[in-house]
This record gives C-alpha cells, structure tokens and sequence, in this order.
C-alpha cells in the first residue's frame, strides 16, 4: 500500500526520450536476435552439414543461390538474406555499443554532448558497417 505522504517519483515524466536510451534498448534487443536468430541458423546449418552432401545442397541454395524462377525457394532465400541483414546489422550495432559501454566504463564519455554523439555514432556506424558487408556479399562476384 502506498503512502499518501510520500510523493511519486517524477522520473517517467521529467526525461527526455534520446539517442542514449534508444542505444540501450537497442543493445538488449540485438543481443537477443543474435542470440536467438544466429542460434537457429547455426542449428540448420549444422544438421544440413551433419545430414550429408545433398542436406547441404539443399541449405545452400535456399541460403545462398535459389532461382528466381523458383517461386518457393526464391522467396526463401530472399527471406533468408534479409535475415542475414538483419543479424549482420544487429552484429555490429551490439559489438558498437558494446564498445561504447567499455568506454563509459573507464569513466569517459559521461557529458551530455560526448553520450549524444557516442550514442548516434554507434547506429551510425552500425549501419555503415552493415552496407558494407552486404554489399561486398552481394555484388562482389568471386
């Protein structure tokens, strides 16, 4: 039970949404994808291996090089790269901040200005990083 002379507290009310929250959120959330979602293509990708050559052939294609003629399997591969974005992307925005709270560890990067742009430079780079990747995975012919 709650005492009436006691006031709430404020603290709902009185922060501002910003770019250090977002990043914090962020941080739980693609720790949990990657968990999660690198966890159960792990998993496939290893029983596919473990099954023999033609269980493989199989994981590769709707992984790597389905057919666009191949309504299915065009679909799933399409579904499974824009999954391999997303964890490429939630890879590097938690190694970011990751890297953020090391510093905030040493004490450093606790001014207002310094957090914001610590904070936006993580998704930023995040991002960037993300571009670079896929692009090089999708365009770079070996």
């Amino acid at each position: 039970m709650r005492n009436a002379s006691r006031p709430l507290s404020p603290h709902l009310t009185i922060w501002k949404w910003g770019p250090h929250m977002l990043v914090s959120i962020l941080h739980r959330a693609t720790g949990t994808a990657l968990a999660i979602g690198a966890g159960i293509l792990f998993t496939w990708w290893l029983a596919a291996a473990a099954a023999g050559p033609a269980a493989y052939a199989k994981f590769y294609y709707y992984a790597v090089q389905a057919d666009p003629g191949d309504g299915l399997g065009f679909l799933i591969n399409v579904l499974a790269k824009l999954v391999g974005i997303g964890l490429t992307w939630s890879f590097f925005q938690h190694l970011c901040s990751g890297l953020r709270h090391f510093v905030l560890d040493t004490g450093a990067g606790y001014e207002l200005k310094v957090n914001r742009a610590g904070a936006l430079a993580t998704m930023a780079i995040s991002i960037t990083l993300t571009i670079i990747v896929w692009a090089c995975i999708l365009f770079v012919r070996h």
